[in-house]
């Protein structure tokens, strides 16, 4: 990372300021030895951005560590509106109610436990849809995970996916491993796919951004 650009990163969280819920979900992982791969707060305030501009009613959240990004979703949705996410281990899940609870969001929350893919063959078999998506977990599956997005999501669904540039692996074509791969192609299918309406923004570790036609 340029020392531009992280001088850059660095003025947008100054402008954002302290956020006492957020700050509480960095405290609560680094007291538990969690690793602190939350996404960061420009993209965290996107995504409740995001949430409302689109009147997500269902949310899909793929990953959910501490709950950081579980708030910036839930703040963001329409009265009545549900975020599920999905989340491999327990001590986590349990984690992240605990730190939407502390937020006064704990009611709009349902987590399922266990593997995501599990998961998501559940909600597809169950018939659920969702209205908005932000994928966050093991990098070799978002291709996967990505797929299954299309299948649940409605018309006019959003999908975000954070970490679109591994630092920098992405672009580095001397980098080839599983999860480099499994991240090309799925920030070019977010891109070029023709179900899709796409971008990609470079801030931060980047994220992917596209819609459902």
């Amino acid at each position: 990372m340029s020392t531009e650009q992280e001088a850059t990163e660095r003025y947008v969280d100054r402008l954002l300021g302290e956020d006492a819920d957020l700050a509480r979900v960095h405290a609560t992982i680094e007291a538990k030895g969690m690793p602190q791969i939350s996404i960061a707060s420009g993209y965290g305030k996107l995504l409740t951005m995001l949430v409302r501009m689109s009147g997500a009613v269902n949310v899909l959240e793929i990953g959910a560590l501490g709950g950081y990004s579980g708030i910036c979703l839930a703040r963001g949705l329409r009265e009545g509106g549900r975020l599920t996410s999905l989340e491999l281990m327990q001590d986590y899940a349990d984690t992240a109610r605990g730190n939407l609870e502390a937020a006064g969001l704990g009611d709009r929350v349902t987590y399922l436990v266990g593997d995501a893919k599990d998961s998501l063959a559940v909600l597809e078999k169950e018939g659920r849809k969702f209205d908005f998506f932000f994928i966050d977990a093991d990098k070799d599956s978002y291709p996967h995970y990505l797929e299954c997005a299309i299948k649940l999501g409605n018309p006019g669904a959003v999908i975000t996916g954070d970490n679109a540039l591994l630092h920098g692996r992405t672009i580095d074509a001397d980098k080839n491993g599983p999860s480099v791969l499994a991240m090309r192609a799925f920030n070019e299918t977010m891109l070029g796919d023709e179900r899709l309406t796409g971008t990609l923004l470079p801030a931060y570790d980047g994220l992917a951004i596209a819609m459902i036609k």
